[in-house]
């Protein structure tokens, strides 16, 4: 990759520094909101956190600076040798290297050894081939799945140990296809909704299940981004305060 391709940007209110190619798939929103998703692991100390598909391990490490500095353990898993040397430069820059490392890996396979973990948490590819509009070849990996959720739900469903979370953000449409993956698996489930604004529809869900639970499905409220569907520059004060990462997501 050329250097010269490569950005240096700031998330979290500067919290986080990103090394991410300037083409391609970029930190976005989905990113900081999957951060603020798990403000359980600041609370439990000693856990494992682990991001599957990890790219250049955003969300991984804004979960980290969102835990403050509480003993844990961060594992991304990328295939892209690429994306895994950024990520690593990413921890290096992000001084979290006695806590967090990179795994050189096809996420979805079976047979990898990651270890178990606490908390799982990722931002899987949401279309499936021929599904959507077709994105730029720089961006295909990330927008198109080879395999669909029920795959990423279970390989990762296998690697939580008892009374563990796993999160992840997705489609709002595929939300049947997500509770089918998850039945039998992972209970507790709490659904997210993400709108753009107070009067659209649902585009995106943040979901959240448990390892043992068998709590019923919990759908929240939610999160409206912008005040009004003409002010897509401005976030609502909630959003905002969630996406600076003054606040986590609240799943009370």
């Amino acid at each position: 990759m050329d250097s010269r391709s490569i950005t240096e940007d700031a998330i979290l209110g500067g919290r986080v520094r990103i090394r991410q190619p300037g083409q391609g798939y970029r930190v976005n929103v989905d990113t900081l909101l999957l951060s603020a998703a798990l403000p359980e692991v600041a609370a439990r100390a000693g856990a494992h956190v682990a991001e599957p598909g990890c790219g250049v391990a955003a969300a991984l490490l804004a979960v980290a600076a969102r835990s403050g500095e509480i003993t844990c353990t961060f594992v991304g898993v990328e295939r892209d040798p690429l994306y895994a040397a950024l990520a690593r430069e990413n921890i290096e820059l992000n001084k979290q290297t006695s806590r967090a490392k990179i795994i050189e890996a096809d996420a979805l396979d079976l047979q990898g050894e990651f270890g178990l973990f606490d908390f799982v948490v990722f931002n899987p590819p949401f279309d499936e081939p021929g599904e959507g509009r077709a994105p730029s070849e720089a961006k295909r990996a990330a927008f198109v799945a080879e395999r669909p959720i029920e795959h990423w739900i279970k390989a990762w469903s296998n690697r939580m140990r008892a009374h563990s979370c796993m999160a992840f953000i997705h489609r709002a449409h595929k939300l049947p296809q997500i509770l089918s993956a998850l039945e039998g698996r992972l209970g507790g489930i709490e659904v997210f909704p993400i709108r753009a604004h107070a009067h659209a529809k649902a585009s995106r869900v943040i979901v959240r299940a448990w390892k043992g639970s068998r709590a019923p499905l919990k759908l929240l409220r939610g999160l409206d981004l912008h005040p009004g569907d003409t002010s897509q520059d401005k976030y609502t004060p909630e959003a905002d305060a969630i996406l600076r990462g003054v606040t986590h997501i609240s799943f009370g």
